[in-house]
């Protein structure tokens, strides 16, 4: 199968830190080889969930694109269960790791709109095909397995931590009013994301993920502070020249 995600997984090392994090049945730490053969089966696995989804991806699937044994898929993973929260854990990894990096230094709108740029020119690479990898999941799990819509929905607070985060800056370096509220703000940036990938998905289309993500950023510009010759004019302090020329 054609390798979607394992790029940028590999490239961070979330891959090796969630393999890595594994332990065998009696508790001790995976030796070098098991840990490499639980890589190999964590990446067929999320490849084929993104692509197929969770619900037609089976053990069997994961078996042959692994080029592993069933006695070696059920060493590692007992079960279908198991495999998921690892799969959840990965995408998790990998899209907080990739947003920390875009919104860390946010502090500006012009850093909102940067941040727009890259979600929507990283998703227009495949013209908007199998959505937010995260979402897929939650759209899948929320509704099928507590454990892990609630490992999916802290993972979800983190990302809209990050965009808080910087809210919060721009408030703190005067860019935003006082009276903005950050995380409202960040939720809506968030659920217009979320709401563009699966536009962009069904349409196979990045535009309405774009039209979303520009709205949630107009909104959030409404909360923008006053310049402050506008904080002058608002108090009756236009110079005379000014006032003269308008």
């Amino acid at each position: 199968m054609r390798s979607i995600l394992i790029h940028a997984t590999a490239r961070g090392g979330n891959l090796a830190n969630v393999a890595e994090q594994a332990r065998g049945e009696n508790g001790s730490r995976l030796t070098e080889r098991g840990r490499v053969t639980r890589e190999r089966i964590l990446r067929a696995a999320v490849d084929m969930m993104y692509v197929k989804g969770v619900a037609l991806t089976t053990l069997d699937d994961v078996r042959a694109a692994s080029g592993t044994s069933k006695s070696q898929l059920y060493r590692h993973y007992p079960d279908k269960d198991a495999l998921v929260r690892d799969v959840v854990a990965l995408q998790a990894a990998d899209v907080l790791e990739r947003h920390q990096q875009l919104l860390r230094r946010l502090n500006s709108f012009r850093g909102l709109e940067r941040w727009r740029d890259a979600v929507v020119e990283r998703n227009a690479v495949r013209n908007g095909a199998y959505g937010c990898p995260l979402g897929s999941l939650a759209s899948e799990l929320a509704d099928q397995d507590e454990v892990a819509r609630k490992d999916i929905a802290r993972h979800f607070a983190t990302w809209e931590g990050l965009l808080e985060a910087g809210l919060l800056r721009m408030k703190d370096s005067g860019v935003l009013r006082a009276d903005a509220d950050a995380a409202e703000l960040a939720t809506g940036l968030m659920a217009a994301l979320q709401g563009g990938y699966l536009l962009a998905q069904t349409a196979q289309d990045v535009t309405p993920m774009r039209i979303a993500l520009d709205m949630a950023i107009a909104h959030v510009r409404a909360y923008a502070a006053p310049a402050p010759d506008e904080d002058s004019n608002a108090s009756g302090n236009v110079p005379e020249g000014e006032a003269r020329g308008r």
